[in-house]
Order: C-alpha cells, then sequence, then structure tokens
C-alpha cells in the first residue's frame, strides 16, 4: 500500500489521538506491528506554534518513516501555512483534521465541525494540497460519516476531496454528533470506497484481530485504523497482522515482556516531557496497561499519588515483578467477532 509516492510497511494504522499518540507512543506501536502512525493534531494558529506542547508535537527526532503530522484549523491560508511549517520539520505526509468531535475543537468550526461547511473544506483540502504539492508531500484527510444521523455527507465530500488531490481517505464510522457513544457503522465507510478511487481506510471500534477482519471484510477499504484498543496494549497490531495473515490467535504477550515494552516506553515519555509533566501525562498510559490485569485498580490509585519518575518507573517494575511471580502470560484479551452483515450494520444504525 503508498500514500501518494510513499510505500506503507501494512495496512494497520495508528490513529492520532490527542494526548495520546506522541513520539513514544507511535514508535511503540509501529516496533509492535503498526504499519503507519499520525501524530496528534498541530494545531494551524501560528501564535501556538512556539509553544511547549506544539513543539513536542512536532518533534520527530530518532521517529522511523513516513512521518505523518496531522494539522487543524478552519482558514484555508492557515492551514496551507501549518502545513509547510511542519513539513519543514520532518512531515513527510501531511493529514487534515475533519473527523475529530471534541466540543472544543467544533466550537471553533474546526474537526469534523468543518463536514456541514462542505465548501470551506473542499476549499481548506485544495489550499494544503497545493501547498505541499511542491514539496511532494502527499495530503490525506481524516473525517466521520457526517455531522448527524440526518446528514451524512461523507460519500460527497469524499469525492470532492478527491476532485483536489486528496490521495487517502480515513472515515472513522460514527457521525459528530455520536461522539464515541454507540456502534461504529461501516457501510457508510463501504460507500466511500466504493464512490473513490484513491486508499480509504476504516476507523472505528476495531478492538481485536477479528474484527479487523470482519471491518476489512465489510467495507472493502485498503486498510484499518486502531485508536483506543491500542492504549495499553500496543501489541494489538502485531495480534492483527498475524490473524489476518495466518486465521490463527496470537498468544498474549508475556508478563516479562510487557514489563520491558511498558518500562521502556515510560523511559521515552519522560524523556519527552521531563520530570513534572511526565509523571503526570504518564499515568494514563500505565493504568490503560493494568486495568484489566489483578490488582490494577489499587495500583492505578498508587501510581496517581506519585510525583517522581524514578518511583513512578520503579513502582512500575515491581508490579510487573510481582505479577510475573502468578503468571507467564497476560489473559487473552476478548474477542468480538460477531460478523458484520448490511442487516447488522442497519440495524446499529437505527438503534444509535
Amino acid at each position: 500500500m503508498h500514500i501518494g509516492h510513499i510505500p506503507l510497511a501494512n495496512r494497520l494504522f495508528v490513529a492520532p489521538m490527542a494526548g495520546v499518540t506522541d513520539r513514544p507512543f507511535r514508535q511503540l506501536c509501529k516496533r509492535l506491528g503498526a504499519g503507519y502512525a499520525v501524530s496528534e493534531m498541530v494545531t494551524s494558529r501560528k501564535d501556538l506554534w512556539a509553544s511547549l506542547k506544539t513543539s513536542r508535537r512536532a518533534n520527530h527526532a530518532g521517529e522511523p518513516g513516513p512521518i505523518a503530522v496531522q494539522i487543524a484549523g478552519t482558514d484555508a491560508a492557515m492551514m496551507a501555512e501549518a502545513a509547510v511549517y511542519n513539513v519543514e520539520r520532518g512531515a513527510q505526509i501531511i493529514d487534515i483534521n475533519m473527523g475529530c468531535p471534541a466540543k472544543k475543537v467544533c466550537n471553533k468550526w474546526a474537526g469534523s465541525a468543518l463536514m456541514q461547511n462542505e465548501a470551506l473544506a473542499v476549499e481548506i483540502a485544495a489550499a494544503v494540497v497545493a501547498a505541499c504539492a511542491p514539496h511532494r508531500v502527499p495530503v490525506t484527510l481524516k473525517m466521520r460519516t457526517g455531522w448527524c444521523q440526518q446528514h451524512k455527507n461523507a460519500v460527497q465530500l469524499a469525492r470532492r476531496f478527491e476532485g483536489v488531490g486528496i490521495q487517502m481517505l480515513t472515515v472513522h464510522g460514527r457521525t459528530r454528533e455520536q461522539g464515541y457513544k454507540g456502534q461504529a457503522e461501516y457501510e457508510t465507510i463501504a460507500a466511500v470506497k466504493a464512490a473513490v478511487s484513491v486508499p480509504v481506510v476504516a476507523n472505528g471500534d476495531i478492538t481485536s484481530p477479528q474484527k479487523a477482519r470482519a471491518v476489512l471484510a465489510a467495507t472493502g477499504a485498503d486498510a484499518i485504523m486502531i485508536g483506543r484498543a491500542a492504549q495499553g496494549r500496543p501489541w494489538i497490531f502485531r495480534e492483527v497482522a498475524h490473524y489476518l495473515s495466518t486465521g490463527e490467535q496470537l498468544a498474549p504477550p508475556l508478563v516479562a515482556e510487557v514489563r520491558r515494552l511498558l518500562l521502556e516506553h515510560l523511559q521515552d515519555h519522560y524523556g519527552l516531557y521531563g520530570e513534572a509533566s511526565g509523571v503526570r501525562s504518564a499515568r494514563k498510559h500505565i493504568a490503560w496497561y493494568v486495568r484489566d490485569l489483578p490488582g490494577g485498580e489499587a495500583f492505578r490509585q498508587q501510581i496517581n499519588t506519585m510525583e517522581d519518575c524514578a518511583a513512578q518507573w520503579q513502582a512500575v517494575a515491581d508490579y510487573f515483578d510481582a505479577l510475573g511471580s502468578q503468571m507467564d502470560r497476560l489473559p487473552a484479551a476478548g474477542a468480538d467477532a460477531a460478523p458484520i452483515t448490511r442487516d447488522s450494520q442497519h440495524e446499529q444504525e437505527q438503534q444509535h
């Protein structure tokens, strides 16, 4: 699979998630089988580019390519300028955010709110494509099925985005109105795939290898994008890859391997964020890793009281040492392998 002229390792993608898919997390997911990862969204507001948050998000030091950066905003000229700014800092692919449902984003008419203004959405896409063309940087776009149940316009917009040069489309199978509630539906993604010739990526509720295969079959998509299911379980990508190639379920990881992965992740995390910020922002990652493990909730509460990176790191090491004395492997994750049919998609749509 390619995005424009850029080849990808496989068709398993990490979703851009604000506060989650920073450089350490992206690198970890790639090590564990993801073929492609998109950064947290970077604002198009020039006055915020020098902020610590944005400078961290634009830091790709040591990151294996292709480096993809997602940008967000509402003004075509500003978005074009933001694209060039990130290209000059190492971005090899620019992704436009028209999928974020967060109120603080949509209230400013960015993210999925742009799907309500098709003319502006297309103008932004065209401007970013034109700005990136001299640099031979392909532009992709992530969107939802529409703004609300009564106004699903992903297919119409997909055709127009392809027309102005967008080279890959990712569709989350929910409307903005749904946020992350209810169930994702895949019929709209299949319709988008049928309507355009550029690669289409399916996103939403892909939580197991079985579900990944079912979504690919239901949509005909070229790739799948996994977000929340990778939080605390970054090895899901190798599990999916193994299942798609063999039809067999990969054994859960060894406790010793998870211990090593998390401790290495924490070291990278502290290195990017520093002591004060790193110890706090690491808490959510640790909580995701241990949420389904014995004593996980008590350990999460313990971690939340710690203000020192070294103490936090050592506590994690001790927790997994104790866990390793009880079991060799993590418990198997639940599988949601129910087949997806067009009838079941319609039922989901009516219920939600």
